[in-house]
């Protein structure tokens, strides 16, 4: 049971590092915006016209894409 969990983990870990500036995504609390600058540790994402957050990599579940095909 542990090693579907780290490959799970993993795939997770390589999508979050494949992210860029303009990519759609959604955080572990449903917030749902557009990256508009990536860090070492964080993405500052674009909720709003003008509203933007900076959230830590780790709380990025998904790109909407990636959440569409699952």
């Amino acid at each position: 049971m542990i090693r579907p969990q780290q490959k799970k983990q993993k795939e997770l870990q390589k999508s979050r590092e494949a992210m860029k500036s303009g990519d759609k995504v959604v955080t572990a609390g449903g917030i749902h915006g557009r990256i508009r600058e990536v860090g070492d540790t964080w993405f500052l994402v674009e909720i709003s016209d003008g509203v933007k957050i900076k959230i830590e990599k780790s709380s990025v579940y998904a790109s909407t894409a990636d959440a569409a095909t699952n």
